[in-house]
């Protein structure tokens, strides 16, 4: 008896190994499936440049400031550009006026550019929605000292990938 459990012992192991190296044989990278024409680079199906550009504000924050005499304001606007990807912002802190770009990445699908508020409570956060309708968070407008301010929160980047010949 003590022979026939061996035998089976070894039988299940290389059934065993044999199912393995199955499997292993036909795993392979999800890139290599592809054939040349049929990668899709969503990318491209956005186009660089708008037919019409918005006038008013995409995306805007406002809260006035709390001067007794003038009626102020914390103020960050987004406009469109004639680049589909590239928007003007424009900043005003009471008299203090400022402008900056936006830039954002091209994943294959519109921008959705959002303005949401910041922690301090004259700031906001300047970004964007992804695929998923999550926000990613990507400038920071605030006042420091009297000053208005802006700084980079992230960056993001798109890379597209295609199998060599």
């Amino acid at each position: 008896m003590g022979n026939d459990a061996s035998a089976m012992k070894i039988s299940l192991n290389a059934v065993l190994i044999g199912c393995m190296l199955a499997a292993c044989n036909t795993l392979t990278s999800p890139h290599e499936n592809y054939q040349k024409d049929s990668i899709l680079n969503a990318a491209a199906v956005i186009p660089e440049f708008r037919n019409h550009v918005q006038e008013s504000p995409v995306a805007s924050y406002s809260v006035r400031t709390e001067d007794s005499i003038n009626e102020w304001y914390f103020r960050v606007h987004l406009y469109e550009t004639y680049n589909t990807f590239h928007y003007l912002v424009k900043l005003q802190y009471e008299e203090i006026r400022g402008t900056d770009t936006l830039k954002l990445p091209n994943f294959g699908m519109m921008p959705r550019p959002v303005i949401r508020k910041g922690p301090e409570k004259y700031s906001c956060i300047i970004g964007f929605l992804d695929k998923d309708s999550s926000f990613r968070e990507y400038k920071k407008v605030y006042v420091k000292n009297n000053s208005l301010k802006i700084a980079a929160l992230r960056h993001y980047a798109v890379y597209t990938y295609q199998k060599e010949k």
